[in-house]
C-alpha cells in the first residue's frame, strides 16, 4: 500500500463528506478538495444552474475531468460529487490508486438533510420514495469503496477519529 495514497470520500449528497473531509484535512494537515466546489467555481455557476442550463451529460464530463485531474495530486483529501462514484472511469482510478471511505447514513437521515438543502439538483425534484431508489442503486457502487463507515450512531470527531485510525494504521504497515 502506498503511503502516498488520497483519502477520498463519496456517498449520498447529505452524508458529510465536505465536513468530514475539511476535520480530517486540518488534522492531518493535507490540502482538501471538494470536487464540486471546484465545478461551481470553475464554470462560475451553481450545481444545479449547471444541470438546468447545460444538463446532466455536460456536467457529468465535466466533473470527470476535474476528478481525474485532481486525484493525479499527492497526499490530499477529496469529497467526490454523491454521483462521482458512478462513473467507471473515477471509480476504476479510485479503487486502484486511493483509500476510499464511504459514508454510509440510513435512507431517513439522508432524506431529512437532503430535503433541507436546496443545493442538491437531482434530489429537489424526487419524491421520498424516488430518492430511496436512488440510494439503493447508488449504495451498490458505494460498496465497491475499501471502507464503509456506518456513520448513524457516530459523532462527527468519532467518524474522523475512525477514518484517522484506519489512514494512519495503513501508513505504517506499507
Amino acid at each position: 500500500m502506498d503511503s502516498k495514497e488520497n483519502i477520498v470520500f463519496l456517498g449520498m449528497m447529505g452524508s458529510g463528506k465536505t465536513s468530514i473531509g475539511l476535520l480530517i484535512s486540518k488534522k492531518l494537515n493535507l490540502q482538501f478538495y471538494d470536487i464540486d466546489q471546484i465545478i461551481e467555481k470553475e464554470l462560475e455557476m451553481s450545481i444545479s444552474n449547471i444541470f438546468e442550463k447545460k444538463g446532466e451529460k455536460f456536467f457529468r464530463d465535466f466533473e470527470e475531468k476535474i476528478t481525474l485531474k485532481i486525484l493525479r495530486k499527492k497526499l490530499v483529501i477529496v469529497s467526490l460529487g454523491g454521483g462521482a462514484f458512478i462513473n467507471k472511469k473515477i471509480r476504476d482510478e479510485v479503487l486502484k490508486n486511493h483509500m476510499s471511505f464511504w459514508l454510509n447514513w440510513n435512507s431517513k437521515t439522508l432524506i431529512q438533510r437532503i430535503k433541507k438543502s436546496t443545493k442538491r439538483p437531482l434530489a429537489l425534484k424526487f419524491s421520498n420514495n424516488e430518492l430511496i431508489n436512488l440510494m439503493k442503486k447508488r449504495s451498490i457502487v458505494y460498496s465497491q469503496s475499501k471502507y464503509k463507515i456506518n456513520c448513524e450512531q457516530l459523532s462527527k470527531n468519532e467518524i474522523v477519529n475512525k477514518i484517522i485510525n484506519i489512514y494512519e494504521n495503513k501508513k505504517t504497515i506499507s
